[in-house]
């Protein structure tokens, strides 16, 4: 790995040959309304869902600043990596993305179960009670490439615990990072101690994506998930 400076920002070049994501279970499963309908109307059903999905519209058509021929096509989980990309919130950007989706990903499931944990507590705390249960899968991948790397910059802005601080400067640092061509931003967990994450900016730099486990998060009163690993 070696190191030079780019707008102040150490960029590597680095390889990791398995970071993980944990995605809601509700995306692995069928449509809600594939249960409702013969098989002989799928395709009807698929034609509908795709005048809706925010996913499909922009392989197709591009969505604000990610063009169709960024997505990725023709390699497993595609779905899964441009669904990244194309479904974000505008009002409610993420520490490294505003104008367009993101792969965010970990170095180990329990660095993603914290972040997950602390986002979804946040939800709930929103909707006035911290009562839940949300199943998450494992979605491996590998990435390599050129990222900005806040590993020892652990008091930069970027990485402030409070959004309204850290996001806004986080988003900058991300728009740098994809105009000056690096595929994302490695930097230390905000939400676990010793942790270390991704976010990937270029859906092409999500690579050999692979399933792995399901984790339930169990939220009964208290921000604080009860996780158990569920079998097969």
């Amino acid at each position: 790995m070696t190191g030079s400076t780019l707008d102040d920002l150490p960029v590597v070049r680095d390889a990791f040959r398995r970071t993980v994501r944990l995605v809601s279970s509700a995306r692995l499963r069928d449509p809600v309304l594939a249960a409702l309908v013969a098989e002989e109307e799928l395709s009807a059903l698929a034609e509908i869902e795709g005048a809706t999905s925010a996913r499909l519209r922009a392989e197709a058509y591009g969505a604000e600043d990610v063009a169709s021929d960024e997505l990725v096509h023709g390699v497993p989980y595609a779905a899964f990596i441009n669904a990244s990309f194309a479904y974000w919130k505008p009002r409610q950007p993420n520490r490294f993305n505003a104008s367009r989706g993101a792969w965010y990903a970990a170095l180990s499931v329990e660095t993603c179960m914290r972040e997950v944990a602390y986002h979804m507590a946040e939800f709930l705390a929103d909707s006035g009670t911290w009562q839940g249960v949300v199943d998450y899968a494992e979605m491996f991948a590998s990435m390599a490439g050129e990222f900005f790397d806040l590993r020892e910059k652990p008091k930069h802005a970027a990485l402030d615990p409070d959004p309204a601080i850290g996001y806004p400067v986080g988003n900058a640092v991300a728009d740098v990072a994809r105009a000056h061509g690096l595929n994302g931003v490695i930097y230390p967990s905000v939400r676990h101690d010793g942790g270390t994450c991704i976010a990937a900016i270029r859906p092409n730099a999500v690579q050999s994506v692979a399933p792995g486990g399901l984790y339930r998060f169990t939220w009964s009163g208290t921000p604080q998930p009860a996780i158990t690993s569920l079998a097969g």
